[in-house]
């Protein structure tokens, strides 16, 4: 793997999560291992799959391992880091407190939906996570708590309320 694409890539990594108010794994070599398992990724499958998982190469049965991942937040919130720790909570970041093992939530692959249709009849019919909205631009996520800081308009998780 070139040095310059994971560069590239752990640069282009750095600058979003810090624009949506997240924070890399400041260890850099660690984080780098990553990316470089995200480029393979790419390349052998065409989409950045979590390389700390076991991908199928089917993209319609890996979305939710695709990183950033859909279990992310609730182990950020959860774990202070996501199962790869890849990304990692403030606390981590500053060196305020130190990652443990992140349990796995993935569920196994016959309780995972495979079809748009049942996510999207799913989607309209239940929610699995409160909506929150920021109360300086209106910006809405549904996750288990409101982000840290607002990726539109970077106000501090205390200017979210909870909307639905």
């Amino acid at each position: 793997m070139n040095e310059e694409h994971v560069e590239s890539l752990y640069d282009t990594l750095k600058k979003e999560a810090e624009e949506r108010g997240y924070f890399l794994n400041p260890d850099t070599s660690f984080t780098k291992e990553i990316v470089k398992g995200l480029l393979i990724n790419r390349k052998r499958f065409g989409y950045t799959a979590c390389p700390c998982r076991l991908a199928s190469g089917i993209r319609a049965d890996d979305l939710d391992i695709i990183c950033p991942c859909d279990y992310r937040d609730r182990d950020l919130n959860d774990y202070n880091a996501c199962y790869c720790a890849l990304y990692v909570s403030e606390a981590i970041a500053r060196g305020r407190q130190t990652a443990g093992a992140i349990p796995d939530r993935r569920p196994p692959s016959e309780k995972r939906f495979h079809k748009e249709e049942e996510r999207a009849h799913t989607a309209t019919t239940s929610l699995t996570c409160p909506v929150w909205r920021c109360r300086v631009c209106g910006y809405l996520c549904a996750r288990e708590q409101p982000p840290g800081v607002c990726p539109i308009c970077k106000a501090q998780k205390d200017r979210f309320e909870r909307f639905m």
